[in-house]
């Protein structure tokens, strides 16, 4: 299974500034919205596709329509958002799934209120994908035993399912030597033959194929079809101090999950409100596929084999991170 491009343009994402909506209501329902007016909240997101319904919800006015005003806070990541929302300085924020369940297991209050994205389920369609240097011998997930495959982070779900679909093609994932490497600089290493392979997605996947490289394996779709990958989180407090507030952010993200879903055109132009992508590497990428649906068995998944490959050093309680 690979798909193979030729020498085009390349796309970087980058953070811009903040996007925020706010105005008149009479709809509040946060405790801020009890004179009529909205409730301001932050919330902690990284400049990536996956993101793309909350930017577009702000757009199409469904949390102002709930009573909120919200801005949106960019981040390099989940590592500094999950402090930022257990602190209160942002309300809610974004992050993977494996990384929830690794700050839940540590025991820090969170809890999951609405999907962030979920894998294509489409192998060789998908966002996320491990790619290897034009006429490499690497030909399917098996054959990345004893090399060196690039992840973002270590011990994460990039990793974790890389060593899922290893295991599953018959290969020895405890034989795969992973090295961390920020996404944006994978396909150079790729094209360098800097390592062997990498796990990349959107833009950056994009991207490599147009630079000469192959892909051999969707991770996240070969892991599940129906694999959630991110969600969006508060904490018991927020859930506690402000019960209506996280009811509209969870109604409004919801609305705009399912949006985003069906206006697939807007979903990938409004990419441009918070990231810069090369336009002929958006209009080719994979997006990720959106929906509202958020259930305990999403985490199982994750959760599980984070067990197997040694994420969690014993089982995780899914239902802790779930309201």
């Amino acid at each position: 299974m690979r798909r193979m491009f030729p020498l085009a343009v390349a796309a970087t994402a980058a953070t811009l500034l903040l996007a925020a909506c706010g105005g008149p209501s009479e709809t509040g329902t946060g405790e801020g919205a009890a004179d009529g007016g909205l409730t301001p909240v932050k919330v902690g997101v990284i400049p990536i596709v996956d993101v793309a319904p909350i930017y577009l919800g702000v757009q199409e006015g469904f949390f102002e329509e709930e009573g909120l005003d919200v801005t949106l806070e960019l981040a390099q990541g989940g590592a500094a958002i999950v402090p930022a929302v257990v602190s209160e300085d942002y309300q809610f924020g974004f992050s993977n799934v494996t990384s929830l369940l690794v700050a839940s297991s540590k025991g820090l209050p969170l809890k999951a209120v609405a999907p962030g994205n979920f894998t294509t389920g489409k192998a060789g369609e998908d966002f996320s994908a491990v790619v290897v240097p034009g006429g490499s011998d690497i030909e399917d997930a098996a054959d990345l035993v004893g090399r060196t495959v690039a992840v973002n982070t270590l011990d994460n779900i990039g990793d974790t399912t890389v060593r899922k679909v290893v295991s599953d093609a018959g290969g020895d994932p405890d034989g795969v030597e992973f090295v961390e490497m920020g996404f944006p600089d994978m396909p150079a290493a790729v094209a360098g033959e800097q390592v062997d392979a990498a796990w990349i997605v959107e833009p950056h996947l994009t991207t490599a194929l147009e630079q000469g490289a192959e892909m051999v394996t969707s991770n996240f779709a070969e892991t599940d079809p129906d694999l959630l990958i991110a969600a969006y989180f508060t904490t018991e407090q927020q859930i506690a101090q402000d019960p209506g507030t996280v009811e509209a952010f969870t109604a409004a993200m919801e609305e705009s999950l399912t949006y985003a879903e069906e206006h697939p055109d807007e979903t990938r132009a409004v990419l441009d409100t918070y990231t810069e992508i090369d336009p002929a590497v958006k209009e080719a990428m994979v997006m990720p596929r959106f929906g509202p649906e958020l259930e305990a068995s999403s985490f199982q998944v994750l959760a599980d084999l984070g067990v197997e490959y040694g994420t969690f050093d014993e089982p995780v309680d899914v239902n802790k991170l779930l309201p």
